[in-house]
C-alpha cells in the first residue's frame, strides 16, 4: 500500500509540536494589511501574534485568502512525487473555499499521476476543530488505513468535534462572513459574551450568551464536560488570541474536571485570528454530535 500524506491548511491552528508528533503537513493562506499579502505562518515567522492582534485592537481590518492553486499544485505535486497518497483536511466549505479548490486541482493533476489517490475532506470545522479531524486522520494513517478509508471515516466522524469558544463580541466575525446573520445580535448586548460553537453544516452559531468574561470562560468548560468523550481524545485543545494567562485558567479548570485528558495550548493562527478577533479562546474536543446544536 501506498504511503499516506496528511496534510491541512492554516485554519487548523495546529502548533509545530502537534504537527511534528503526527507527522502533518500544512498549505498557507494568506492574511492582507496594508495590500500587502504576507504567508499565514502557523509558526509565527512573519509576524508574533502580538503584532497581529495588536492591530486588530487598534481597529485595522485584517484581511484574508484561501489556499491558492498554485500552493495546492506546489504541495500536491512534491508529495505525490516523493511516492504519497495524500489526504487533505480543509477548512469549512462554509467559511473558506479551500476544499473546492483543492478538488479541482487534484482531479486535475491525478491525470498525470493515475496510480495515485487525493482526497479532500471538507472538516465543518476550523480552527482546533480542523486540526483534531487531521489528527484523527495522522492516527488512523498510522492504524494502516488507506487514503480513502481515512478520509471516509473522517466524513463519519467530523460532527463529533466540539467546539466552544468565547468572544468579546461578533463584530469581526460578522464583518468577516464567518458567523450566521441570525447570530449576530449575541454580540450586540453590553457586557455580554456569546458562546459560539460549529453545527453540522460547517457554520458558526451562538448558543448562549453569557455575562462577564470569567462567566463565559466557566461555561465554555462546562459544556466541554457535558459533551466530551473522554477515551476519545488525544487531548483537548485550548487555543487563544493573544490572552494566554486566560487560557492557562481554563486549562487550570479543565485538569480539576478532567483530570485524565491531556490539554495543550495554542494560539489562534493568522487566518482564523483575522476573522475572529483578539482575546478570543476555544476549547476543542471530541465528543457528542454537534447536531444537538444546530438551529
Amino acid at each position: 500500500m501506498r504511503k499516506i500524506k496528511i496534510v491541512t491548511d492554516s485554519c487548523s491552528d495546529l502548533k509545530k509540536s502537534i504537527r511534528e508528533k503526527y507527522d502533518i503537513d500544512y498549505l498557507q493562506m494568506f492574511t492582507v494589511r496594508d495590500a500587502k499579502e504576507t504567508p499565514a505562518s502557523l509558526d509565527w515567522e512573519y509576524y508574533s501574534p502580538k503584532d497581529l492582534y495588536d492591530t486588530i485592537r487598534d481597529g485595522n481590518r485584517v484581511t484574508t485568502t484561501q489556499v491558492p492553486a498554485v500552493n495546492f499544485e506546489n504541495g500536491f505535486k512534491k508529495f505525490l512525487d516523493e511516492g504519497f497518497d495524500i489526504v487533505y483536511i480543509a477548512c469549512s466549505s462554509k467559511l473558506s473555499g479551500s476544499v473546492n479548490t483543492g478538488r479541482k486541482v487534484a482531479e486535475e493533476m491525478l491525470k498525470d499521476y493515475p496510480d495515485a489517490t487525493i482526497r479532500c475532506v471538507d472538516s465543518l470545522n476550523a480552527c482546533g476543530g480542523e486540526g483534531l479531524v487531521a489528527v484523527k486522520g495522522a492516527l488512523l494513517r498510522d492504524e494502516g488505513l488507506s487514503a480513502d478509508e481515512i478520509a471516509d471515516r473522517l466524513d463519519e466522524l467530523k460532527n463529533n468535534v466540539n467546539q466552544f469558544v468565547t468572544v468579546h463580541s461578533l463584530n469581526a466575525l460578522k464583518a468577516a462572513g464567518r458567523v450566521k446573520a441570525s447570530s449576530a445580535f449575541f454580540g450586540n448586548l453590553l457586557g455580554v459574551k456569546p458562546i459560539l460553537v460549529s453545527d453540522k453544516n460547517g457554520d458558526n452559531i451562538a448558543i448562549k450568551k453569557v455575562k462577564g468574561r470569567l462567566n463565559s470562560l466557566e461555561e465554555i468548560v462546562n459544556l466541554t464536560v457535558d459533551g466530551i468523550i473522554p477515551g476519545d481524545n488525544e487531548f483537548i485543545y485550548v487555543v487563544h488570541a493573544d490572552c494566554e494567562d486566560e487560557a492557562k485558567e481554563v486549562e487550570k479548570l479543565l485538569n480539576e474536571k478532567l483530570p485524565d485528558v491531556k490539554v495543550e495550548i495554542g494560539y489562534i493562527g493568522p487566518i482564523i485570528g483575522a476573522s475572529i478577533g483578539a482575546d478570543a479562546i476555544g476549547i476543542f474536543s471530541w465528543g457528542k454530535s454537534c447536531e444537538r446544536f444546530t438551529v
